[in-house]
């Protein structure tokens, strides 16, 4: 699909206290952005911002930092955080392959992946946010105890994440081919993409796991 280009919308992120426009600078300190230390949990690929910011909003006492790569994109979550301005949230532009430029090992206790791109092409495959090439780096930066939450209605991609997290000798701790009708849908924030496909009859799976 082809992103819509938003004219001003780097100098826009850039300009805004929410959006952490160095993040280099904040390895291994994450904690500093915020008012206070508390678990810190992070989207990567957090299109618009929907899921985080309502996450944000339900649960005060986590700190959440969310990633995109396009500024065309983001700048939309920058704006709904200027109107909000919720101490426990921050936004970065930037690329999922640097996360360990970016974050100190141990550093996240939690990571969300909510319909990722699935580079349906097999030689595309090392993109996907759940092959084993992004599987390593998560592996450094969550905490001994963390988890990795991942959603999409794309029912190859999630047989591949399931298939490329157990070679890579992680735990499965919940899996669903239905979310929305399954124990795990209590407490669930849905994402703009879960809400158009859900509409659309598409059934959400999820998976939770850890090391």
């Amino acid at each position: 699909m082809r992103l819509k280009n938003v004219p001003g919308s780097r100098e826009e992120i850039e300009a805004s206290p929410y959006a952490m426009t160095e993040p280099e600078e904040y390895r291994g300190r994450w904690q500093s952005v915020f008012p206070e230390a508390r678990p810190l949990h992070v989207e990567i690929g957090m299109g618009k911002g929907q899921f985080l910011t309502e996450m944000a909003r339900a649960h005060p006492d986590i700190n959440y930092l969310g990633i995109e790569k396009f500024s065309s994109v983001l700048v939309r979550a920058v704006q709904k955080q200027e109107a909000l301005a919720l101490p426990n949230l921050r936004l970065i532009r930037m690329d999922a392959e640097d996360l360990l430029s970016v974050f100190a090992e141990g550093e996240v206790d939690r990571i969300y992946l909510n319909f990722s791109d699935p580079w349906p092409k097999d030689r595309h495959a090392k993109r996907r946010l759940t092959s084993e090439n992004f599987l390593r780096r998560y592996d450094v930066i969550l905490a001994k105890e963390g988890r990795l939450e991942f959603k999409t209605d794309n029912r190859e991609l999630f047989d591949f994440s399931l298939e490329s997290i157990r070679d890579h000798g992680w735990q499965l701790l919940a899996v669903t081919y239905d979310l929305h009708h399954s124990e795990l849908a209590e407490g669930n924030i849905r994402t703009e993409y879960e809400e158009r496909f859900s509409a659309l009859g598409h059934p959400i799976c999820k998976l939770i796991c850890a090391r």
